[in-house]
């Protein structure tokens, strides 16, 4: 009887399984393979810096990756991956890409031959990849090219005569200055909405789902783009400050109220003078292109309504901004932290020599972008605890200010990340300048522990940093106070500084006044 009974109950649960196994989640049933494409091409350019990017300064961390090491490069592609494993009978070819380019947004326009070679490149390896059900590619938005006006839609353009008229999907950076042309090479967009970018995996995952939904015929995007027609300096784009938090905090109201809908929003990156600079709108729907306009057209009428408070703030510059960093720790705020936000190539000593004249002490520089000065310590053989008269910065960029002589001591010289090696120069009043041979944005307090110095002891602590040191100085409560500083530079908060020659002749607020 027992052996009857548990014959029956097999027996039960096997036709209850076959039953549900219709209504299992589409990522768990047997589905037909799907091969992807996966590939990037990244470069934040700032028109405006003097050094132009080329082949050299992108394969001078190594040549250009493909396969696994490429599947692996960055967060986007990362998160891609993870969520399309999940639903299994995925392949993802890694196709070749490019590496970061050294510098980053301190270079300038890209070649013509840089980005011939690598957009081709792609193309090429893609059309050497097999049949593909998709492409996903990972890209920046805020590129520049000599010659060419609009980079990434030609980077789409390029691949989609590679692979033909299959689904093609980006991910973009916040800053990315983009337009229709772009919505119309790609199938969909995805947008990060947090600066400092702590949501680019989330955003991958985002491509990889929907990338398989479409291509298993349960999606079918649909775009609406929008541009307010507003430009804003990087220094006010933070999603923790307003009105970018509730710019960001509207676009994911839609995405909650609205079933398979996707609103991405790039705040644009102003020092490129490009003619698609500037905020835009970019929004996904399941094959609904009324819903798509609505939500463009609210989100981009919504960003004109805050331009004032978006795009016209006033910071201090260096003077005043390093008297108000000296005044809060005398009131006992410690540490404070000083945002040279501007200082594009990181070779600028405004804020050091400001901190100099008004006597600050216990301070720390970090960092300064001066190979110049690295390779006269290495060439005179000065090693730690060695005393040292030089000169450091002010010499990169019109706007870089003025050599300043330290006398002081090595305190460190070996290696740090990507870099070898670095400089800790102790001077003054336990102060000290940390030199790296390129621009490093410096984001927490790691740097510190990583070259010796005890940072309960600093009291001001200077950044070449817009908005990205606020994940390790503001959101961990470490630091007091922050005073964000207009320094003269190539990435000024006063847009109306840059001499302009590309960019739409009404946008608010360089020729669009109140």
């Amino acid at each position: 009887m027992r052996r009857l009974t548990r014959a029956f109950q097999m027996l039960s649960i096997l036709a209850i399984s076959i039953v549900l196994s219709g209504c299992r989640p589409e990522a768990q049933q047997e589905q037909e393979p799907i091969r992807i494409g996966v590939a990037k091409f990244s470069h934040e350019t700032c028109t405006f810096c003097p050094r132009p990017t080329g082949i050299e300064e992108f394969e001078y961390y190594g040549q250009p990756v493909r396969g696994e090491e490429l599947l692996e490069s960055n967060a986007y592609i990362r998160g891609f991956g993870s969520r399309a494993r999940e639903y299994g009978g995925v392949e993802l070819v890694g196709i070749v890409s490019p590496r970061s380019a050294r510098g980053g947004s301190s270079g300038s326009w890209i070649t013509r031959e840089a980005f011939d070679k690598y957009s081709y490149g792609m193309a090429d390896d893609l059309g050497a990849a097999g049949e593909l059900d998709g492409v996903f590619l990972s890209l920046h938005g805020a590129m520049a090219v000599t010659g060419i006006p609009k980079p990434e839609a030609e980077i789409i353009r390029r691949i989609r005569e590679a692979v033909g008229d299959i689904p093609i999907f980006v991910t973009l950076d916040l800053h990315a200055n983009e337009d229709h042309e772009l919505s119309d090479a790609a199938d969909a967009v995805f947008i990060v909405k947090r600066y400092p970018h702590y949501d680019s995996r989330l955003q991958g995952e985002r491509a990889a789902r929907i990338m398989i939904r479409t291509i298993r015929g349960t999606y079918k995007p649909t775009m609406a783009t929008r541009k307010p027609g507003v430009i804003t300096p990087s220094v006010y784009q933070g999603t923790g400050v307003s009105p970018a938090r509730e710019i960001m905090e509207r676009a994911r109201r839609w995405e909650a109220r609205e079933v398979d809908v996707f609103v991405s929003v790039a705040f644009g990156f102003a020092y490129a003078d490009v003619p698609d600079v500037g905020a835009t709108v970019m929004v996904v729907t399941n094959n609904d292109q009324q819903l798509a306009d609505r939500i463009a057209e609210d989100m981009s009428d919504y960003i004109w309504r805050v331009r004032r408070e978006f795009a016209g703030r006033v910071l201090p510059k260096s003077k005043e901004g390093v008297a108000l960093a000296i005044a809060a720790v005398k009131r006992g705020q410690r540490p404070v932290v000083i945002a040279d936000h501007a200082d594009r190539t990181g070779n600028s000593t405004h804020i050091l020599e400001e901190l100099i004249a008004q006597e600050a002490s216990n301070f720390a520089i970090a960092t300064i972008a001066d190979e110049r000065a690295i390779v006269k310590i290495l060439s005179e053989a000065a090693e730690v605890g060695s005393r040292i008269s030089i000169d450091v910065g002010g010499y990169a960029d019109q706007f870089a200010g003025k050599p300043v002589r330290i006398e002081g001591e090595i305190e460190y010289l070996g290696p740090y990340q990507q870099f070898d090696p670095v400089t800790v120069i102790l001077f003054g009043r336990n102060n000290r300048v940390i030199l790296t041979p390129s621009l490093h944005q410096v984001t927490t307090t790691e740097i510190f522990s990583a070259l010796g110095i005890d940072f309960d002891d600093v009291d001001i602590v200077s950044l070449k940093s817009r908005v990205h040191f606020r994940r390790g100085y503001h959101e961990t409560g470490i630091a007091a106070a922050i005073f964000e500083v207009d320094a003269p530079g190539l990435g000024p908060a006063d847009l109306t500084l840059l001499e302009y020659k590309n960019i739409p002749r009404d946008i608010y607020p360089i020729y669009q006044r109140e």
